[in-house]
Formats: C-alpha cells, sequence, structure tokens
C-alpha cells in the first residue's frame, strides 16, 4: 500500500506489506499492514447534520471497543456537538464553527493549529468533503481513513471506496465500511445517545410545572418539522387534526418540537389548541430536547433529526416518509413507518416540484391508528 505523509513540510511516500502464507492455496500473499502501532489519539470527525451525526455514532463505540485504551476525540460543527456531551466512548469533544467564505473554509488557521496541536496518530473521515480531508492532511494527522470521494484520494492514507449498496443500504452500515481497514467488521452496534440523571431530572420537573405526570398521562411527541426541506414534511393541518384527535383521550398530552427556523409553523398548528398542548419549539436547547424526548410514550415525526434522536433513545416511533428513503436513512432502531411508495419516491428534493403525492396519501387516521397501538404497547 503507498501512502504519502506530510511532517514538517516535506512529503514522505510510504510502502508498508506484510508477507503472508495461506496454507489453503499454498501461495504468498502481499497483505497491507496498517496502522503498525495501536493508535493512542484518535480524532473522527463528525457528520454535520443532526441525524447523521447520531447514525455515526455507532463509529464511536466501535473504535472504543476495538482500542480500549486510546484517546478519542470527536470533531463536530457546534451546532450538533451537543449530542455528544454525555457519551463514555468519547474523552473529548472538538467543537468548532464552520468559516465563512471559501478562501477560509479552505485554509481556517485556527481549526489547523488545533489539530497540529492534537498530535493525532489516527483520523477517521465521516465527511465526504474535500476540505475535510484537505484540513486533516494540514493538521498532520498521521494516518487517515475516508471515503475515496470529491477528488481527495491522494490526501488519505486509505481511501475506501463507496459501498456497492451505497444508496440501498442503511446509512449506518455506510459508516461502519470506514472502520474495515482497521480489521473492525460485522458489528452490530446501533445507534445510542446519553442523557445525565440531572437532564432527566430537569425535564421531568419542567412537564410538572405544566401539570403532566410521567406515570399518569400518555406523552406524545409530535416533530412536524424536517430542516433539510419541506418535502420531507407531512402537511400542517394534517398534524393539527392528528392532534385534536389525540385530545378526544384526557390522558393524552402532546409536546411539540421544533427549532427556531420551525417556530412560526409549529406556533401555527398549535394555535387555540388547549393547555394539553405544549409548544417546546424554539424553547429547548439540544440536551433539553434529547431529555424531552427520552420522556415522551411515542414521538410522531417526519424524517428528520429527532426522528433520529428518538429512535437512538429507544423511544417509541411513527415516522413519516415521503420524499426519502426509509432503507437508507429509516429509524434504525425499529418503529412504525408510514411510507406511500409512489413513483417518484424517494426524490430527495427540498420541496416538492409537482403534486406532493407522496405525503399528501398519508391520511390522518392511519397515522392517529398508529399513535394509539403504540400507545397501547406501554400499558
Amino acid at each position: 500500500m503507498i501512502s504519502f505523509t506530510k511532517r514538517g513540510g516535506i512529503v514522505f511516500v510510504l510502502i508498508k506489506v506484510e508477507i503472508l502464507y495461506d496454507g489453503r492455496r499454498g501461495i504468498s500473499m502481499i497483505k497491507a499492514t496498517w496502522p503498525r502501532e495501536t493508535p493512542r489519539n484518535i480524532l473522527v470527525r463528525m457528520p454535520n447534520w443532526l441525524g447523521d451525526l447520531v447514525m455515526a455514532t455507532p463509529v464511536l463505540h466501535d473504535l472504543r471497543k476495538h482500542y480500549p485504551g486510546a484517546a478519542i476525540t470527536a470533531m463536530c460543527q457546534s451546532n450538533v456537538a451537543g449530542m455528544l456531551k454525555c457519551d463514555p466512548n468519547v474523552n473529548e469533544v472538538y467543537s468548532y464553527t464552520k468559516p465563512s467564505g471559501w478562501i477560509r473554509r479552505s485554509n481556517p488557521p485556527e481549526i489547523i493549529e488545533n489539530l497540529k496541536r492534537g498530535q493525532y496518530d489516527l483520523g477517521l473521515l465521516l465527511t465526504n468533503s474535500f476540505s475535510s480531508a484537505w484540513w486533516f492532511w494540514r493538521g498532520d494527522i498521521a494516518h487517515t481513513i475516508g471515503f475515496n470521494t470529491n477528488l481527495r484520494g491522494l490526501l488519505l492514507d486509505r481511501p475506501v471506496p463507496l459501498p456497492l449498496h451505497v444508496r440501498t443500504q442503511h446509512l449506518v452500515l455506510t459508516y461502519k465500511a470506514l472502520l474495515e481497514p482497521l480489521g473492525i467488521r460485522q458489528s452490530t452496534t446501533a445507534p445510542q445517545l446519553y442523557v445525565s440523571p440531572s437532564e432527566t431530572l430537569e425535564a421531568k420537573k419542567r412537564l410538572a410545572n405544566d401539570g403532566i405526570a410521567i406515570e399518569r398521562d400518555n406523552i406524545i411527541g409530535i416533530n412536524p418539522g424536517a430542516a433539510f426541506g419541506s418535502a420531507k414534511c407531512w402537511l400542517p393541518d394534517r398534524f393539527r387534526s392528528v392532534t385534536e384527535h389525540l385530545l378526544k383521550d384526557p390522558r393524552n398530552v402532546i409536546l411539540y418540537f421544533g427549532d427556531p427556523a420551525g417556530t412560526p409553523l409549529v406556533n401555527e398548528i398549535c394555535r387555540g389548541l388547549g393547555p394539553r398542548v405544549i409548544n417546546l419549539a424554539g424553547k429547548t436547547s439540544l440536551r433539553e430536547l434529547l431529555a424531552m424526548i427520552q420522556l415522551c410514550h411515542v414521538l410522531l415525526t417526519n424524517d428528520s433529526g429527532p426522528m433520529h434522536i428518538g429512535s437512538a433513545l429507544g423511544t417509541p416511533l411513527v415516522a413519516l416518509f415521503g420524499s426519502t428513503n426509509d432503507i437508507r436513512t429509516g429509524p434504525y432502531n425499529g418503529g412504525v413507518i408510514i411510507h406511500k411508495h409512489v413513483a417518484c419516491s424517494p426524490c430527495y428534493y427540498r420541496t416538492c416540484p409537482i403534486d406532493f403525492r407522496c405525503m399528501k396519501r398519508i391520511e390522518v387516521d392511519e397515522v392517529y391508528n398508529a399513535i394509539v397501538k403504540q400507545l397501547a404497547l406501554r400499558k
């Protein structure tokens, strides 16, 4: 295996091989050995999107199991870094703000210097951009693994080809393919997030202030938005109709979630629905969102970051799919998936260019009945 390593402005070309004997075939084979020494300081560049980061968490678990004595740092954009605050598989979360402008994105001096100071001997790129590989190269990461995309192969010590079934397998499995050069294969690890006891207690207190009792009430979370675009989202009036149906049972209380950008949408859906509908849109931090979703007895959601959060926390789900592929990005830990497989789905558009048939064919009664069935399982 030929690799390129940069140290002190000098580029070294390294050729590392191991001669093995195959007893079954009676021939010698040449096999790459990489890395030769057990990594002690590992940097993992996590995905930028909330849901993608959740689906990448098995990589952290598997690295920790494979290298129990290593220090593992997760590198995350600041808007998603809080997701890993309590993760026992990482020693440190390096949070950074994405530089603005093409020139600063290609050569951000503060990020490059931080990488150099870290003296990382193994780096995993779970992002596919050229810039992320360039940062690792400039930051003197000793050995780097990443997918061989966007003309960045020469910057990687182990350029991994995209899996043949990348569009028909779950993204969790795609991320795990980057561990194969390290000898980590056939992992069954599922995405998992961690909420501290104090965070859970604070969430319970917040609900109690609104008269909600965990033991008595059915707590139903609803997430009507999706950061990627409106093509992922069921119609707002149907979320409202489902809510009205649910409110007929006095045991049901509904928590509406949403980020600041989605707050106007949630405000409109919740208008006039009464005290058993709690509008939390734009009113929770990322960590508070995790704690609240963990307390829900069922979560109704579009394909979104909160859907993957609920899945990783073990919250029962009713997940609505339209423009995206539930095989590739569905809730990995299970749940009820409602997806009308119309001819144009999945299209992966941010907004629907035609008649939005994939979401319009999902009926209110169908969703309501799925929620009721999920609630019945907690009895």
